[in-house]
């Protein structure tokens, strides 16, 4: 085998195992507005937010410093404050705020525009030039996810559309810092130290949202609040920021398509939502558009 046979083998295969660990970390947020509803059956929106933000730095926090992971450079700190803003706080606050109102199936709304916004701003942050093919086949798929979308939950705007944009901004920047971060260290010390980093804004607010916001420990609320603290918010953004760092931040962006159809699937199964007769065409739709951007350049 020749240098280059071997170098070849080894990027296919670091864009498989990246692959894959994206694909985890989209199922895993596939599960975050469901069990946010559930959660918002015993939590009030700020309470639920705040504790899933605590709960999640406490794991992370547990792990840095039983593993003894060094501060990061300060020339980390900003990226990670951004990653902090976005997906630790402002995505979980404003999607919580719009659940309030908003079905599930509405809100997914949200990550089918995910994809395209987060590869919008890898181009701008980085100066990353995907192809004319990547691009085409995103708008694509975001127009199948739109549209999908929309038709399930009958076309109405709901008063939580506002938050539901604004959840978009924060999170594709949170993702974009994030996936940067982690071509120069672990995924997992990304999330862990924006986490940690967001502990003096989400302890107090803990404490003050659970003294004027009931809370009624029920099984659905805990084991929501759990899933989004563990899975959402820790475990999949950690398989999350090392799959952007293995294939790139755009291709690992458009992976996010099938996370509304995902999710619609959950909200039947978990809540009794109810799924329209184009499920399963609108699923082709992204299933094509995200294997094309997968083989486009980027």
């Amino acid at each position: 085998m020749t240098a280059q046979d071997s170098a070849t083998r080894t990027t296919s295969i670091a864009v498989s195992n990246g692959t894959v660990l994206a694909a985890l970390g989209v199922t895993a947020f596939s599960l975050t507005f469901p069990a946010t509803a559930w959660g918002l059956e015993g939590f009030g929106p700020w309470s639920l937010v705040a504790v899933r933000s605590v709960l999640a730095a406490l794991i992370a926090g547990g792990a840095l410093l039983a593993l003894r992971v060094p501060l990061p450079p300060r020339r980390h700190w900003g990226p990670l404050a951004v990653v902090g803003g976005g997906v630790v706080i402002g995505f979980p606050m404003l999607t919580t705020l719009a659940l309030r109102t908003s079905t599930t199936a509405h809100a997914a709304v949200v990550v089918g525009l995910l994809p395209l916004t987060t590869a919008v701003f890898s181009a701008l942050r980085t100066g990353a030039r995907p192809s004319r093919t990547f691009w085409t086949a995103a708008l694509a798929g975001a127009a199948v996810v739109i549209g999908f979308t929309v038709q399930q939950s009958g076309g109405a705007l709901t008063t939580g559309d506002l938050y539901l944009f604004g959840a978009l901004l924060v999170c594709a920047a949170g993702y974009t810092e994030g996936g940067r971060l982690a071509r120069e260290m672990p995924g997992w010390h990304v999330i862990g130290w924006a986490l940690v980093l967001c502990l003096p804004l989400t302890v107090p607010a803990m404490a003050l949202a659970l003294s004027y916001e009931p809370v009624a420990l029920t099984a659905h609320s805990v084991t929501g609040v759990l899933w989004v603290a563990a899975g959402s918010q820790f475990l999949g953004l950690v398989v999350w920021y090392r799959g952007m760092a293995e294939i790139g931040i755009a291709r690992a962006s458009q992976l996010q398509l099938a996370q509304p159809l995902l999710t619609l699937v959950w909200s039947v199964g978990l809540l009794g939502e109810r799924l329209s007769p184009a499920a399963p065409l609108a699923a082709v739709g992204v299933l094509v558009c995200i294997a094309v951007t997968q083989r486009a350049r980027t």
